[in-house]
């Protein structure tokens, strides 16, 4: 009895030994942003304690030195498993061979497109998908609604159109000489986008042709959009670009400091403006011009499948499982509650619960008429911007030739991708 006690022993251990070597380990790379990190880290807990067979381990980088450190790990043969993108490098990302397309014997394009919302189509490259979001962002109005009080304006009542928002601004503004002590403004982080996509479909010309191979703000279109964002600055004087300095200095000034009363960012703030605001603020849809049109511009990161997981049949199932999993409406609820980003599922961003909360609601409406804009080398094109609008302010220079020189450009980096 003693001998088969201890072989039943020793066949347990070895069994035991066997299902470990068998597990598949799959590492997974984001960069460092607490929310998104704490989120991630509750679904990598929850995905490895239902699949037993598999166990993720999440890497966080610096953003500055994030796809640097992709780029180079690709090369030795290294790096991640599953790595997080913002979808404006797929582009760059595919052509650089630093992912690979979803497995459609895992991943279905039919259920792709039923289940996710159209804007997950901008990462579809010559018919394959490359990435699947858990969330998507949009833009809108964060806005301190103690300081409207404190100025007399109305805290419910934020601006519906580009003149009221100037208004209030101004309202919201302290300057004593040259120095500002407080802006009704704080430029910064989207306004990139809020220039090129918003302003432009608002005015009526899309940033780019529909197959992405022009440029279309090069004209008087995209002078309006631009002069209206740097009048901001030099005309209504409502706003300083890094009052606060830093990167975030905008986000950081509205929600730490006080000292600016209405900034322009993504839903992917909500969660740290929510943590660090001790203030009465609220959420508002993106002001409009007097002819009444809405935009808003559209993102999202996405969750793609590395080159070093196709090594091994088993780690792109298990890659495949991971994606479906961290992509389900139970981690979007997650997501949004925890970083404040909008769910990426059909049903959720129908869910009447969610249009009605006064955070979420104004971004997700902004959805309805959101625009994902395509690029093919995002950050090249994003500084493209930002330097026509500091020729504006930096050197004086005429919006009318800045944006002639923007459009010039971006245009060159089309044509480039495109091998013209």
């Amino acid at each position: 009895m003693k001998r088969i006690g201890r072989l039943v022993l020793v066949l347990g251990l070895l069994f035991g030994l066997s299902s470990s070597l068998a597990q598949t380990r799959l590492t997974y790379w984001q960069y460092d942003f607490a929310t998104r990190i704490d989120a991630m880290d509750q679904l990598i807990e929850q995905f490895n304690a239902e699949n037993e067979d598999v166990v993720v381990v999440q890497e966080t980088f610096p953003y500055d030195a994030y796809e640097q450190r992709v780029a180079a790990a690709t090369a030795a043969g290294q790096g991640p498993d599953v790595v997080q993108l913002f979808y404006g490098w797929v582009a760059s990302w595919q052509r650089a061979g630093y992912i690979e397309p979803l497995p459609q014997e895992h991943i279905d394009h039919a259920w792709i497109e039923e289940y996710f919302i159209p804007m997950v189509e901008s990462v579809k490259i010559d018919g394959e998908y490359y990435g699947l979001p858990t969330a998507v962002r949009a833009l809108a109005l964060f806005y301190n609604k103690d300081m409207f009080a404190e100025v007399g304006l109305d805290p419910e009542a934020p601006p519906q159109t580009w003149d009221a928002f100037v208004e209030m601004a101004e309202a919201l503004t302290i300057q004593r000489g040259p120095l500002f002590q407080r802006i009704g403004y704080g430029p910064g982080g989207q306004d990139h986008h809020l220039i090129r996509t918003v302003l432009t479909n608002q005015l009526g010309t899309p940033p780019y042709s529909a197959d992405n191979r022009e440029v279309l703000y090069g004209n008087e279109i995209g002078i309006e959009a631009l002069r209206t964002w740097t009048d901001w600055m030099l005309e209504d004087e409502i706003g300083v670009v890094e009052f606060i300095p830093g990167s975030g200095g905008y986000r950081d000034g509205f929600m730490n400091q006080e000292n600016i009363g209405m900034i322009i960012d993504g839903s992917f703030a909500i969660g740290a403006v929510r943590n660090n605001a001790e203030f009465d603020w609220g959420v508002a849809e993106l002001p409009t011009f007097d002819n009444g049109v809405q935009s808003n511009f559209g993102s999202f990161w996405m969750n793609a499948i590395a080159p070093r997981a196709f090594e091994d049949p088993a780690k792109v199932e298990a890659a495949a499982r991971f994606i479906t999993y961290v992509t389900s409406e139970e981690a979007m609820q997650l997501w949004l509650e925890v970083v404040g980003e909008l769910p990426a599922a059909r049903a959720l961003v129908n869910d009447p619960a969610l249009l009605a909360d006064p955070v979420n609601g104004p971004f997700i409406a902004g959805l309805a008429y959101a625009e994902a804009t395509q690029f093919v080398d995002e950050a090249a094109q994003r500084q493209v911007m930002m330097d026509a609008y500091n020729r504006v302010l930096l050197e004086g220079m005429d919006p009318a030739e800045s944006i002639m020189i923007a459009a010039a450009a971006d245009q060159a980096l089309l044509d480039e991708f495109a091998g013209e």
